[in-house]
């Protein structure tokens, strides 16, 4: 099993600069060999990422000297990412491959495992040295990989670990049914009602105020990159309480129970519905099944997953009674 830690960072102004220019390279580089693929596709032939990578490394540092200042990893590692976003796209899980934006797309870079050390809190990057982190590396085994990524103007390192067979203890071996809702976020079949904090909801006037402001602002000043910043934070405030309310839940359910029982949901579908998609997005139902996916398998406990046509809340859970209709 390969998990992952993601720990924040401590940079120094220098290594702030270099994180950016290695993420500005690599999102160079994806851009170039996407436009390289279209390319070769229209004239017929069928490109993929070792042929791109290949041609590029032939003639990179002629045709780009300052890459010579940014560890070959940044500009290496968007051709594997770029073929498998490819091989996701034709098997019809992910949309086309799109080129990246530098305001749009989130700005990171890869390091291999043999490129970096770990001692402690400390991290030892290509180029750049030792760099604080917040926390420690809570997995053993064999790590995979790195992922350095910005999210608003706080860096992070997120360390690919390969823990073989990882499993961790459970404090009852209780057995739960769960019926994912909006008004409340979930109801057990304990009668346990579970009430989801609603971040966005809750910060909605903020973000009008913010985001009015920053319509004001003149194109290309730095008091608009300033309030685009203060919008982006308040984004990323919103998405760390959510995040964070959704592990305490997987986590608190998955570790009390052997044997658990949710229901699959149409989300994409149900998110057409411009009235609650809102609603549906603020308590990432999406996000829950996912984890619930992963940690039953690390706590050992069994998930059972209900068809979605399964009339669950309509039906009486003590003498089986279906509802004909039941409110939202």
């Amino acid at each position: 099993m390969i998990l992952s830690h993601k720990i924040a960072l401590d940079p120094t102004m220098k290594q702030r600069n270099y994180f950016a220019e290695a993420s500005g390279t690599a999102r160079f580089v994806w851009n170039l060999a996407l436009a390289r693929w279209k390319e070769l596709y229209e004239h017929g032939e069928k490109p993929n990422g070792l042929s791109l990578k290949l041609e590029f490394n032939a003639t990179k540092y002629k045709r780009f000297p300052w890459l010579g200042s940014i560890h070959r990893d940044a500009h290496s590692q968007p051709f594997i990412n770029l073929q498998k976003a490819f091989v996701a796209f034709f098997k019809g899980v992910a949309k086309y491959p799109r080129f990246k934006s530098k305001k749009r797309s989130r700005d990171s870079f890869y390091v291999a495992n043999d490129k970096f050390r770990i001692d402690e809190k400390r991290i030892r990057l290509p180029i750049i040295g030792w760099v604080r982190m917040r926390e420690s590396l809570r997995f053993v085994g064999k790590i995979i990989g790195a992922v350095v990524s910005r999210k608003c103007d706080r860096w992070s390192v997120s360390i690919h670990v390969d823990v073989g067979e990882y499993y961790r203890a459970r404090i009852n071996n209780g057995t739960v049914g769960i019926d994912l809702g909006l008004t409340t976020f979930a109801t057990l079949s304990n009668n346990e009602r579970i009430i989801a904090p609603k971040p966005l909801a809750q910060s909605l006037r903020r973000l009008r105020i913010r985001q009015r402001s920053l319509d004001r602002r003149q194109y290309g000043s730095s008091n608009r990159e300033k309030q685009r910043h203060m919008v982006a934070n308040t984004y990323a405030h919103v998405a760390n309480i959510r995040n964070n309310f959704i592990n305490y839940f997987t986590t608190h359910i998955c570790r009390e129970n052997q044997m658990i029982g949710v229901e699959s949901l149409n989300i994409v579908g149900m998110m057409q519905n411009r009235r609650l998609s809102r609603s549906i997005s603020d308590v990432a139902w999406g996000e829950t099944l996912r984890q619930f996916n992963y940690k039953s398998g690390i706590f050992g406990c069994e998930l059972h997953v209900a068809n979605r046509f399964e009339p669950s809340s309509k039906r009486c859970h003590v003498c089986g009674l279906v509802k004909e209709s039941l409110s939202l």
